[in-house]
């Protein structure tokens, strides 16, 4: 045995010995498609000795960038594999120890590549100097859904029954489609749009000066899918639900060296369910009056989209788009109403029928310029978007009293029309000065006309008489002028962005009566600063800030709205101003393998902050915008997403801030402080034969206010899916609002007055969709309604 071990112990040294004498030779170069010059993440790479004997196997980053070594000597060959791609084969002289192979070029195979596709999955979530970036992935919640379903299930995001979308609990929030404003944004268009057509989102909390300053809480930017590959594809979308909920959404896309022509039909019938509960008490004059209302509402929407357009690209430096999108939509709502009055016994009782149509069509028009530069990096963008909509809305209702007596009451009508115009214009240059300093900078004008008229009628014995005076029209024209400069820049693990943006905004806001009359203009600047530090390949750190405006929206303008109860009324406030806001945030990305850990602690000073004040009179409940001194918001957020098996994963979510609020108006006292808190749960497992399950739990903890004070909001989402076909068709089922736990409760107190409301909007929604992909596979997706052109 001793002899045994000397000779071991004089093999090895001698190997070692002789191995040390020969010298390493190391390859390296960046692998590329030939068509797209697009990077192969994870191609295979082999180099084999003369004979053809494998040496040493290895494999490209997610960049498809490669260093592989060997001690062979002699001549050598790499070989460069990957599935759906010709073999390529590059030849070491015997006198090359180390060499740099540039760029490798490999070719689809057009034999196996309608049957073979194999993508990289990415990381869900990453941090960016400036956004926080969420992958969108397969899962079951964010194919069979609308664009709407899919934000609900974004960390940081919620969305309201209406369709109003919060960012931290603020709903001052910007919506953009591919970095831009767009069409699909405007009403309930983001309702049209299929959740499966969206690549990622992009969470922006704190916008560098490139975007604009628009949305106190940040910017929520929605990237479609692109078509990448040549020839004709696309997809059809078929859903069907219960209560209905009916569409059909057709793709298509041809593509070729120069030419990239894109299609999107989108057709939808869908009903909605809704339930509203009302309990109120008056005190007056030392006497309390009590009122229980119930609104039963079925709702009724059609909607109507089509884009089209093209890419147009006569060289690898220039492309050139137009598109034109059209999104209509035509609504039928009926609502039954029951007012219930008494004191301490039971005194009358009412019940209101109304029924409505409206009306709406969105239309856009887009070009886009894009100019890139032989230096790498360099690109000038010119955009023009040119938007028109008209809407048109009635209401009729019927009134009956019917206890003691039966009685019947006149009847109302409103009516609504509305019409817009909008021309926005911008340009911006990125010019790298080194290859980790860039200089971006641009223009921006845009130009809004908005028109609406609107009448209240009542029935008398000599026709119909105007209520409240509410025959009037008003005219909103906004303009807004800006630009910026932005320069970013990288040390080592260290980077950094300074952001500076100017805008003037001039408003005017008239009426057809001379009611109303102001003209407001201001000039504001909106510094940024975004730090970064890379502390290791999984661990990043990010510091930043911004100033920010939010600006109100035209309902929180217009004095006047339809008339749908007669105890209760929203009317906005010509006079209202903007609200500005310093946002700081400290985040923090931290990979542990299967385990991905985002952490951040943030903080809003808010002044001008808009709320709503809620008072009583002459008999109605009146809700009305108005601004307060200020707000401040202080914050943690957590998000955590585990994934310890391939057929598991997990994820948690978790907000928790405190928020202060001081002002006056109209003696009501705003000063208020208070906590809350947003969760989320959700996991997907994928079990055998391409069957996978999802489930999704959402909680919104209890929020107050000095006037009003809401309880907690549970809602569970679940979903079952099976791709077949080869992945080119999926059969998916998902139910949203689960055992119609999605309930609204709020009390509201003022001057003699408890108004306590449990509104439940949407029922439980069951669903069955089916998808079938036209020489594409699951995961990928044709061109959509990129953009519009304003960012």
């Amino acid at each position: 045995m001793k002899h045994i071990a000397i000779t071991f112990t004089l093999f090895i040294c001698f190997w070692l010995n002789s191995t040390a004498q020969l010298k390493e030779r190391s390859f390296s170069g960046h692998v590329k498609e030939k068509t797209t010059n697009a990077a192969i993440p994870f191609a295979s790479v082999t180099i084999l000795n003369e004979a053809g004997k494998a040496l040493v196997s290895g494999m490209a980053d997610d960049k498809g960038k490669f260093t592989l070594g060997t001690t062979q000597q002699g001549k050598l060959s790499i070989e460069f594999s990957f599935m759906a791609y010709h073999k390529v084969s590059v030849t070491i002289e015997a006198d090359k120890n180390k060499a740099d192979l540039g760029t490798v070029l490999m070719e689809p195979d057009t034999r196996v590549l309608n049957e073979v596709s194999v993508t990289a999955e990415k990381a869900a979530v990453s941090l960016k100097l400036d956004k926080k970036v969420f992958e969108v992935g397969k899962d079951i919640l964010s194919q069979s859904g609308s664009v709407t379903e899919l934000l609900a299930g974004v960390p940081s995001v919620s969305v309201a029954p209406g369709g109003g979308i919060s960012l931290r609990g603020n709903s001052s929030v910007l919506v953009l489609i591919n970095g831009r404003r767009s069409g699909l944004t405007a009403g309930t268009a983001l309702e049209q749009l299929p959740a499966d057509q969206v690549e990622r989102v992009e969470v922006i909390a704190n916008p560098s000066a490139q975007y604009d300053a628009s949305g106190s809480a940040g910017i929520i930017n929605i990237v479609l899918k692109r078509n990448k590959k040549s020839g004709f594809n696309g997809q059809l979308r078929l859903v069907g639900g219960i209560p209905n909920d009916s569409r059909i959404s057709p793709s298509l896309n041809y593509k070729s060296n120069k030419l990239n022509l894109f299609s999107t039909v989108g057709l939808r019938f869908s009903d909605y369910v809704g339930l509203y509960k009302t309990n109120q008490t008056v005190n007056q004059n030392g006497f309390n009056s009590m009122l229980n209302q119930r609104q039963d509402e079925n709702r009724h929407d059609d909607g109507r989209l089509v884009y089209f357009g093209a890419d147009y690209q006569p060289d690898s430096l220039n492309t050139i788009t137009i598109a034109y999108l059209r999104n209509a939509t035509k609504d039928h709502d009926k609502t039954t109403l029951a007012y219930n009055y008494f004191s301490s016994v039971p005194d009358s009782a009412l019940v209101r029928s109304g029924e409505s149509w409206e009306n709406r069509n969105y239309n856009q028009i887009e070009f886009n310029y894009t100019r890139l530069f032989k230096k790498p990096g360099k690109k000038l963008t010119v955009d023009m978007q040119y938007d028109f909509w008209n809407s048109a809305k009635n209401w009729n209702l019927a009134t009956s009293k019917i206890s003691p007596s039966v009685e019947q009451r006149p009847e109302i009508r409103t009516s609504n029309i509305g019409s817009s115009r909008d021309f926005a214009a911008q340009s911006d240059m990125v010019i790298p000065l080194n290859n980790k300093a860039t200089l971006t900078y641009g223009i921006k004008a845009e130009n809004r006309r908005v028109n609406s008229d609107f009448l209240a009628e009542g029935r008398t014995a000599d026709g119909w008489t105007v209520i409240d005076n509410i025959d009037n029209g008003m005219g909103y024209n906004e303009f807004i002028g800006s630009a910026y400069l932005q320069f970013n820049s990288k040390i080592s693990h260290f980077s950094y962005q300074l952001g500076l943006r100017s805008e003037y905004t001039e408003v005017r806001i008239d009426d057809r009566r001379d009611v109303y009359d102001s003209k407001k203009d201001y000039l504001k600047l909106f510094p940024t600063l975004h730090l970064g530090y890379e502390m290791s390949k999984s661990t990043s750190l990010q510091l930043s800030y911004s100033r920010r405006i939010n600006r109100p929206a035209l309902n929180n303008l217009y004095p006047f709205n339809e008339i749908t109860d007669y105890n209760s009324r929203y009317v906005g406030n010509p006079g209202l101003n903007p609200s500005y806001a310093n946002v700081f945030e400290l985040g923090l990305l931290k990979r542990m393998g299967t385990l991905i850990i985002n952490p951040s602690l943030y903080y809003q000073h808010n002044t001008g902050v808009m709320i709503d004040y809620n008072y009583r009179e002459n008999g109605l409940f009146i809700s009305m915008p108005v601004n307060i001194k200020q707000e401040e918001r202080s914050g943690a957020e957590l998000s955590v997403l585990y994934n310890p098996y391939k057929w598991l994963q997990m994820n948690m979510e978790l907000n928790v801030y405190h928020f202060s609020q001081a002002g006056v108006y109209d003696s009501q006292d705003f000063a208020f402080s208070g906590n809350t808190y947003t969760s989320r749960l959700g996991t997907q497992v994928k079990l055998p034969n391409k069957f996978s399950v999802q489930a999704r739990y959402n909680f919104t903890g209890a929020v107050n206010n000095a006037q009003s004070s809401m309880k907690a909001i549970h809602s569970i989402d679940a979903g079952v899916g099976q791709n077949f076909l080869k992945d080119k068709a999926s059969l998916l089922f998902d139910v949203s609002n689960l055992f119609n736990l999605r309930k609204f409760s709020t009390t509201t107190t003022g001057q003699g007055f408890s108004i306590t409301q449990v509104n439940s909007p949407n029922a439980a929604r069951y669903r069955l969709t089916f998808v079938y992909r036209l020489n594409l596979s699951d995961g990928q997706g044709v061109r959509q309604a990129k953009s519009g052109n304003r960012s």
